[in-house]
């Protein structure tokens, strides 16, 4: 009788702990999410949100642009809070007036001149998103597309895409897989693949943007960004790369030595780049050639919560931007708003714009295979 006692006695406690566990999950700074929420049908496929997690990591995906919902990360204290800003459902999505959080860009990141490429003697005009440009693939670019699942564990998950000839301008059918995947080293990783049918341009990544004391917790102009490189992009007055790759050395663009994002963007009256694009939008030079081989892009240190990010990638470059035109519109999963510098991206690329011959191609052929891996890893410091 004793014995029966004792164990419904030990039975009671394992399930309170468990109790206050989920408690204090509840009341940590992380986001709450309801699949439901996600369940929808968008041009007649499905769409859903997929919940990973690891020891120390949890994330949330959806193959609705291939997005990163969710990324919660424990502080110098363990606290854990949701450092990647997104929505709490499908429909918040699809009204929302920043259509690229946490997304997969592409066939091609960033601004071409006038929605004009060519490629082997023929000119391809793309779809016009950007005044008389195109940006980021497009209006129904990678980010605005149903990706398949192939297949998903507890701490990963593949998505497909299949850009068919044509669409939004670009030539060439496009098979791309992307795997996101929660490392035991505190790791997100994001690998992307893609070939073609016919000869096009690629240059992919995602376009999440963090704050690592937490989504809508304020500025983003404290934390010490380190960015291991003395050049970057030179853009003209439509925030289109001119070709000229400039030293950083003496500028506000300069972060080798780590400094705080605010710390100079307070002169963006008196630094030409920095006053066309509002703030800080330009890509980083991480290597000449391209090569499998993985290097630190930036890192990123919160000094309040002690939350570490550092990136690395296979691409050639990073492009850094400050959130400079939020106006606290979007509504985000917590129930703040996103507002004006209270987040950063980190867009690993190929620093190349399609019509810039002296850059490293974004060229594409078939039997060819477009890779990239990027990494982004999370610690704390004291």
């Amino acid at each position: 009788m004793k014995k029966q006692i004792l164990l419904a006695f030990l039975i009671i406690v394992f399930i309170s702990s468990k109790a206050i566990s989920q408690s204090n999950l509840q009341n940590s700074d992380c986001a709450q999410l309801n699949p439901e929420d996600f369940n929808t049908i968008i041009n007649g496929k499905q769409v859903g949100l997929y919940l990973l997690k690891n020891a120390n990591l949890t994330a949330a995906i959806t193959n609705y642009g291939g997005r990163i919902v969710s990324l919660c990360a424990p502080d110098k204290k363990g606290q854990m809070a949701d450092v990647v800003l997104g929505f709490k459902s499908i429909d918040d999505y699809l009204k929302a007036s920043g259509v690229y959080h946490g997304a997969i860009i592409g066939r091609v990141i960033g601004r071409i001149a006038k929605a004009n490429i060519e490629l082997e003697g023929e000119k391809y005009s793309l779809s016009i998103n950007n005044g008389a440009n195109h940006q980021h693939g497009g209006l129904k670019g990678f980010h605005n597309q149903v990706w398949e699942v192939k297949s998903v564990t507890d701490s990963s998950i593949v998505l497909s895409y299949v850009s068919v000839d044509g669409e939004m301008g670009y030539p060439g059918t496009l098979k791309v897989e992307a795997t996101y995947q929660l490392t035991s080293n505190n790791e997100l990783t994001l690998k992307l693949l893609a070939t073609t049918d016919k000869t096009t341009v690629v240059n992919l990544t995602n376009h999440a943007f963090f704050n690592l004391s937490g989504e809508g917790n304020g500025f983003i102009l404290d934390h010490i960004l380190t960015i291991p490189s003395n050049y970057f992009c030179a853009v003209n007055p439509d925030k289109i790369k001119t070709g000229a790759i400039l030293k950083a050395a003496g500028t506000p663009f300069d972060f080798r030595k780590g400094k705080s994002i605010g710390k100079d963007i307070i002169l963006e009256n008196a630094n030409e780049q920095l006053k066309i694009a509002g703030g800080y939008d330009q890509s980083y030079v991480l290597k000449k050639k391209k090569s499998n081989k993985i290097l630190l892009a930036a890192t990123v240190v919160d000094p309040k919560s002690g939350r570490k990010l550092e990136v690395f990638t296979t691409n050639l470059g990073v492009h850094f931007f400050s959130a400079n035109f939020f106006k606290g519109t979007d509504i985000g999963k917590m129930g703040k708003p996103f507002n004006y510098r209270e987040s950063f991206a980190l867009e690993t690329q190929d620093y190349n714009s399609p019509n810039q011959k002296s850059f490293p191609t974004l060229i594409l052929n078939p039997g060819e295979k477009y890779e990239t891996l990027t990494v982004y890893q999370f610690s704390s410091i004291k």
